[in-house]
């Protein structure tokens, strides 16, 4: 069974890939907090560096208490956004640096990509396209300040390059083999980010992630 209390994030890769193979899926990249929680008898949320960051994020934590069913292990991105749904990286730590809730604080978004423990059973080395769908199951119920990252296929990733990243100027876009397991703590050769910087032709949709 899955520790988490030695649990680390899987972390993204730095080489060249040709996302058009059908062996990708692509998501948004959001520009935020990477955070691992878990949901039990109660609410833990962790950052990157193991910082219970339970309090700080109040209303992540009550949305999350909305899942009934078990034990639950999930991946994501803590973000605050714009008018226009854009994470906003510098409100976010204006927010994440007094560690709590107060009046006028911006709200957070959690935005879950990734399923490990499902109702207590282990789904990590499950493959990830068997995850997601999972995933969207267990999220289909809307929950307050919880968002489910949808994926597109690597065929349509430079249509979603060009048709969102570009012109609204998110930061990038994270291509993952359907087939994955999740490696906790390893930066694997099956993740690999896409940066904005540098347009990329549609029809040579290829790039190095930072």
């Amino acid at each position: 069974m899955l520790d988490f209390t030695s649990l680390r994030p899987m972390l993204q890769d730095e080489r060249p890939i040709d996302i058009a193979d059908p062996g990708w899926i692509v998501e948004l990249k959001q520009d935020g907090w990477r955070l691992m929680e878990q949901v039990d008898a109660g609410v833990e949320l962790r950052t990157r560096g193991w910082a219970n960051a339970t309090t700080w994020f109040p209303e992540v934590a009550n949305g999350l208490a909305g899942l009934k069913g078990g034990r639950f292990v999930f991946d994501s991105e803590l973000v605050v956004q714009d008018e226009l749904g854009r994470s906003d990286f510098d409100r976010l730590q204006d927010r994440a640096k007094r560690r709590r809730l107060y009046p006028g604080a911006d709200p957070v978004v959690y935005c879950i990509f990734d399923l490990l423990v499902h109702r207590g059973t282990d789904v990590s080395q499950r493959p990830l396209k068997k995850r997601k769908a999972m995933l969207a199951k267990l999220l289909a119920r809307l929950l307050a300040n919880i968002l489910y990252v949808r994926h597109f296929s690597g065929a349509d990733g430079a249509e979603v390059f060009h048709q969102a990243v570009l012109p609204l100027k998110l930061e990038g876009l994270v291509a993952k083999r359907k087939t994955s397991v999740y490696q906790p703590g390893i930066r694997s050769a099956d993740w690999v980010k896409v940066k904005r910087k540098g347009a990329i032709p549609p029809e040579r949709f290829k790039r190095s992630s930072r």
